[in-house]
């Protein structure tokens, strides 16, 4: 995985470098790549003298055909936006591209994006809970460790509200939150932007105070470039997920951070992947977990298999639990599958709350899914 992220930092480079040298040949002024319009349109350009066509691809929207002037520089301006976080890339001749001239970018072991903020209000009813606003704000931490379950070196971040004093006597609740495929362990707070929606949801008395631990999702590290199609790989990727998380992260957890380890006082959740494993190991785990929640979740498998993925799920067993809220996206392809499992959970009888919201597989419904979520926990 470190492999695949090098060659996309050094292909990043390559960009910055041939766009900067583009300019130095006689280009009359620097490019602005975003340029974001006060009426919430985005301006995007790229210098490509030599390509015949070029788009920009917006995720979770048609991607966008950019016109050449006469110096090699492609332009494109979207309609107007709402404030949020929007991900893009340049398509440049059928490949490819984050923007150049843009440093803020996603990471992802597979496939990086450029980001741009439409900003908006940072108070009031309007703001987003992921803009910045003038609130105390926790911290993020970040572990690395040699897991002997997977036989791999990994890392994992934990966020700590403010307030939070490692010697107070205070135990916090814990959230686990995972990350989707192809994502690396940093993606909820790089992209998600999930200790800035607890910071701000603290601060509006929305939140109870908890920890939010922000772990690698691959109990399979080869999955992500064998792909996560493969039934066999998917199981082992799950139960290997699994099996670190329940005995070499949450020990490390409850050991170094001051939690309280009732499962009333722990969740899980995740997206894609990570809403698929937050499912399998919640619920075949309801004696450690008692909240539960997966934002657009895929890779349980076909509806068939379900019972063998929840063997000891009945009716009895979900009644135990405080939440167990599944959300997906009305444009997003796994919207059948989620709605699969909740009949699933409904023909065996465990109470849950089913969520559709507009949107497709992106993080502007997976952010969304998260404020929505946290202020349910621990209440």
């Amino acid at each position: 995985m470190r492999r695949l992220r090098d060659l996309g930092v050094a292909a990043m480079a390559t960009l910055v470098l041939t766009t900067g040298g583009a300019w130095a040949q006689g280009q009359t002024a620097p490019l602005t790549s975003p340029e974001v319009h006060g009426d919430g349109r985005i301006t995007f350009r790229v210098k490509a003298p030599n390509a015949q066509q070029v788009f920009v691809s917006r995720a979770g929207a048609e991607r966008l055909p950019m016109t050449r002037d006469d110096q090699g520089t492609w332009t494109a301006t979207t309609a107007a936006l709402p404030p949020d976080i929007y991900q893009y890339t340049f398509n440049v001749d059928g490949v490819g591209l984050v923007d150049p001239l843009n440093g803020w970018v996603a990471p992802n072991l597979l496939n990086m994006s450029s980001m741009v903020r439409v900003a908006g209000p940072t108070s009031g009813a309007d703001a987003l809970p992921w803009d910045l606003a003038d609130v105390p704000r926790g911290r993020l931490h970040r572990h690395f460790y040699k897991s002997a379950r997977i036989g791999d070196h990994r890392d994992y971040f934990v966020y700590t509200p403010p307030g939070y004093d490692p010697r107070g006597k205070q135990r916090y609740p814990v959230l686990y939150l995972l990350h989707g495929f192809s994502d690396d362990a940093s993606g909820w707070t790089s992209v998600g932007q999930a200790h800035v929606i607890l910071d701000n949801l603290i601060a509006a008395r929305k939140v109870v105070p908890m920890l939010v631990v922000m772990t690698l999702g691959y109990g399979a590290p080869e999955i992500v470039t064998r792909g996560a199609r493969a039934p066999q790989l998917r199981q082992k990727n799950m139960e290997g997920y699994r099996d670190a998380l329940l005995a070499e992260v949450m020990p490390a957890i409850e050991r170094d951070y001051s939690t309280d380890p009732r499962r009333l006082r722990r969740a899980i959740a995740g997206l894609s992947m990570g809403g698929a494993e937050s499912l399998f190991v919640g619920l075949n785990a309801i004696d450690r977990f008692a909240w539960i929640g997966a934002f657009s979740a895929g890779g349980l498998g076909e509806p068939s298999a379900l019972p063998q993925v929840f063997p000891a799920l009945t009716a009895a067993e979900g009644a135990r639990l405080k939440l167990l809220w599944i959300a997906c996206g009305t444009e997003d392809g796994l919207i059948a599958a989620n709605r699969q499992v909740r009949a699933f959970l409904t023909e065996r009888g465990v109470p849950h709350e089913g969520v559709e919201t507009p949107g497709a597989h992106t993080w502007l419904v997976w952010r969304r899914n998260l404020a929505t979520f946290a202020p349910m926990l621990f209440r």
